[in-house]
């Protein structure tokens, strides 16, 4: 591939651009009429609370059943994302890069002291640009910082379908896509099943609304969680059946880690007395969980989420470290972000998270980190 070809199909057209706005329209429009639980978020600063409509996997059954019957009359093509795949890459960052403008032009005006809207300015552009001055900016009554997370989930899925259908027309479909189609749209669909867990989770809690989640939610989860199938669509790779065996067995460990340790802590910030794996969960001065996967790491989460990753990335082999980008790139930002959590709850519980340190020592790998 030239560079005078990859700098014209980095080009937004009219088509990638209106992909890109009947996207976003159609999760606008659909997360505030369709039918779902409403969930309170945790209390903030000021004693308000957020309340999310978690109807995700509502809206996105309903959005591929929608391009389903599209493609069945012939309105769209399914492999209209992966032929545009540069082209919508540019244009979603363009929209990302437009979007922090706005946002932060609004919190610098913002004299708001709800928690929420409060802005939180340091005087470095740089800081406040990629960690966001507002913590829950909202527009036309959405929560921008939810809907964005979300809109990154359903893209990779799309993405990933746009992909699959490219393989199936071109005749390359193989196990390998097969198992990376499959893994993803598994990991995707428990999201949104379990997508009031996301209201408990610490980017929405306290992450700022800035760039860092911005160009996070809209431009890396998609683009490039979806590396390994666009990877595949031009690498056939041959899987033995023991390998394909022992990759499920990684992606299913690392499933019931990850959605196990996020459900035991969604339940305890619920109901801190509910039993962990059958028994009374051990508190460390009543506000930290010590017990079930919380009892073994500290960040039992990001060990299930980085075999997952690793999961997704098995089916490609080890011809090439291209698809592992993933989760090499994951396990730099855990670890990064873990040392981020660490110093403070450090310095939020005090010798409450030193004790917690002290009854588990282990920080994501038991037994060697």
């Amino acid at each position: 591939m030239d560079l005078g070809f990859l700098l014209r199909a980095l080009i937004p057209s009219l088509n990638s651009v209106a992909v890109l706005v009947i996207f976003f329209a159609y999760l606008a429009v659909a997360g505030s009429i369709l039918p779902g639980k409403l969930v309170p978020g945790v209390t903030l600063q000021d004693g308000s609370r957020l309340h999310y409509r978690c109807n995700g996997l509502l809206a996105l059954l309903l959005l591929v059943g929608i391009l389903g019957v599209g493609w069945k009359m012939n309105f769209l093509s399914p492999t209209v994302i992966s032929d545009r795949g540069l082209e919508l890459l540019s244009a979603t960052f363009i929209f990302s890069f437009l979007v922090m403008l706005v946002l932060y032009a609004a919190g610098c005006s913002s004299h708001s002291k709800d928690s929420s809207l409060k802005p939180h300015t340091t005087g470095n552009l740089i800081h406040d640009w990629w960690y966001g001055i507002q913590l829950n900016p909202h527009f036309i009554g959405i929560d921008l910082k939810f809907f964005f997370v979300r809109a990154g989930m359903m893209g990779w899925l799309l993405i990933n379908l746009s992909i699959l259908a490219k393989s199936v027309q071109d005749g390359s479909l193989s196990l390998s896509m097969t198992l990376y189609q499959l893994f993803c749209a598994l990991y995707i669909l428990d999201y949104f099943v379990h997508e009031e867990y996301m209201t408990s989770t610490w980017d929405i809690i306290a992450e700022r609304l800035g760039f860092m989640l911005v160009f996070g939610d809209l431009v890396w989860i998609p683009f490039t969680f979806s590396i390994q199938g666009w990877w595949l669509l031009n690498n056939k790779v041959e899987l033995t059946t023991a390998a394909a065996i022992a990759n499920c067995f990684v992606f299913l460990i690392g499933y019931l880690v990850f959605r196990g340790a996020n459900e035991q802590k969604h339940i305890f910030k619920k109901d801190p007395e509910a039993p962990i794996w059958g028994k009374p969960p051990k508190v460390i001065g009543g506000k930290l969980l010590a017990s079930g996967y919380w009892g073994i790491a500290r960040h039992s989460n990001y060990l299930g989420d980085l075999l997952l990753a690793l999961s997704f990335s098995l089916p490609c082999g080890i011809s090439s470290p291209i698809p592992y980008f993933y989760p090499i790139y994951l396990f730099i930002l855990l670890v990064w972000r873990e040392r981020r959590d660490e110093a403070r709850c450090a310095e939020k519980y005090k010798e409450i998270w030193a004790e917690y340190c002290r009854l588990v020592p282990w920080r994501i790998f038991p037994y060697l980190y």
